[in-house]
């Protein structure tokens, strides 16, 4: 663990030439420090007030206008006092007021120390500090919610409610055990059957939505197959409104994979345009087949693209569909039958879940887009439902569920109560190392090295 006690700084905007670069200064020592390279002393200034100056060198040299920002202790994002200075972005500028404040008592901040901080000093919880690395690494506003909600401490009040259920069950459970040899009962046992069945529901729940949550965090991966010419490339530009394929009559054109990304709804999908999969083609055009092969693996959603102007192409792509779901029990397949545009078959006449769309035409696009969206949420409605999106709180939750389905099984079984109790201490343990109630040094500076410097 580093020293808390030292009073630390370093840059919280991005390196390089712009118009203003904040400096963020907290520790005991903070005003006191900034004011000896000021022009104005701030150690009485209120907290929360701005103040216009100049910035001096260790040998009074003027370095730049700049404002500065006071907090009091206990008022500032780490608990600490603290200042943040702004000033012009010039590389020379920024070094050179950090040299400064190193001369003057500071130390440099050490990846994610603000946040660290702010965790040790009880303004936030261990998943809340890990929202804020969320936060600034969202692209969608799908991921900017669930980081949102997570900072706000929306998770960690779920999480708390469900500890203090556990709590209070193994309060009862410890008391049977300090009487037990008056054979004292203090718990009804189908009360506690119901509890741990409700808790575990819940637990099994937020699980679940790991799936949609790292998904939404990092972006959902279609692949986009089929026969070459059934209009790979010309759905991955209808769908990104943008020629970004090559669009020919000629069967192999696309020889390789085009990956690119859509936002529909704050959720990011990563497109993949791969090579028509089909017997006899040349070297380079198999080399990009065997691509498309391995991008099927790779994906979670395959778009299995027909040719309805074409007889039996649509009972051939639903029956090789039927054959990527045996292969692959995870993958979540859409059946796209293109051309309706020059297609006189009616749909009705084609059992089964299929998007019919005119690829060209544009016809369609927006019903698999929906398809799309509805396929990766589920159940889950993004904008009220509490999503996990840290494979941290996922493995904790899933240890958590486990240990309380075996409280359950001794509950079925009559199983002695300092049993039931060992498995529900678990079962908290796990719980508790998500919001931070249990951490260790090893567990935080993993955590904490993941973030930039001025965070």
């Amino acid at each position: 663990m580093l020293n808390s006690n030292d009073t630390i700084c370093a840059l919280s905007t991005p390196n390089g030439v712009g118009a203003i670069a904040l400096i963020r200064v907290s520790g005991a020592k903070s005003l006191a420090i900034v004011s000896a390279c000021f022009s104005k002393n701030l150690s009485d200034k209120p907290s929360h007030t701005a103040h216009f100056g100049y910035f001096k060198g260790p040998d009074g040299t003027l370095i730049d206008e700049v404002l500065i920002t006071v907090f009091e202790s206990g008022k500032s994002f780490t608990g600490e006092e603290a200042a943040e200075i702004a000033c012009h972005a010039s590389p020379y500028i920024q070094q050179q007021i950090i040299q400064t404040l190193l001369s003057a008592g500071c130390r440099l901040a050490e990846p994610g120390e603000y946040t660290m901080r702010a965790f040790m000093n009880g303004k936030l919880d261990l998943s809340q500090a890990e929202a804020v690395a969320d936060l600034i690494a969202s692209q969608t506003k799908g991921a900017h919610d669930i980081a949102l909600k997570q900072l706000r401490g929306g998770f960690s009040n779920e999480l708390r409610d469900l500890r203090e259920k556990l709590i209070h069950f193994a309060s009862l459970v410890e008391l049977e055990l300090d009487f037990a040899e008056e054979d004292v009962e203090f718990a009804d046992r189908n009360e506690l059957k119901q509890l741990v069945a409700d808790v575990l529901a819940y637990i099994k729940r937020l699980a679940t939505s790991f799936e949609l949550g790292n998904a939404i965090k990092n972006g959902v991966p279609v692949a986009i197959v089929g026969a070459p010419n059934t209009g790979k490339s010309t759905l991955l530009n209808q769908l990104l409104g943008e020629d970004r394929a090559i669009v020919s009559n000629i069967a192999g054109t696309t020889r390789d994979v085009i990956e690119e990304t859509l936002n529909i709804e704050g959720i990011l999908f990563r497109l993949i345009d791969t090579a028509g999969i089909r017997e006899g083609a040349e070297e380079i055009e198999a080399m990009g087949i065997e691509r498309s092969k391995e991008k099927i693996q790779q994906a979670q959603v395959v778009l299995c693209l027909a040719d309805v102007s074409k007889e039996n192409s649509l009972e051939e792509v639903t029956a090789w569909a039927e054959e990527i779901r045996a292969t692959y029990h995870d993958k979540k397949i859409i059946i796209v039958a293109n051309k309706v545009d020059i297609n006189h078959r009616s749909p009705s006449a084609v059992e089964g879940p299929v998007i019919f769309l005119s690829a060209k035409e544009g016809v369609g696009i927006e019903d698999l887009k929906q398809q799309l969206v509805e396929l990766v949420t589920g159940d889950f409605n993004i904008s009220t439902d509490t999503i996990v999106s840290n494979a941290r709180h996922y493995d904790a939750l899933v240890r958590t569920a486990h240990s309380l389905e075996k409280a359950q099984y001794d509950l079925d079984n009559n199983i002695t109560a300092d049993f039931v109790a060992m498995d529900i201490r678990q079962a908290m343990y796990d719980l508790g190392t998500i919001t931070g109630d249990i951490s260790t040094d090893d567990l935080l500076g993993n955590i904490f090295s993941k973030f930039c410097i001025g965070k």
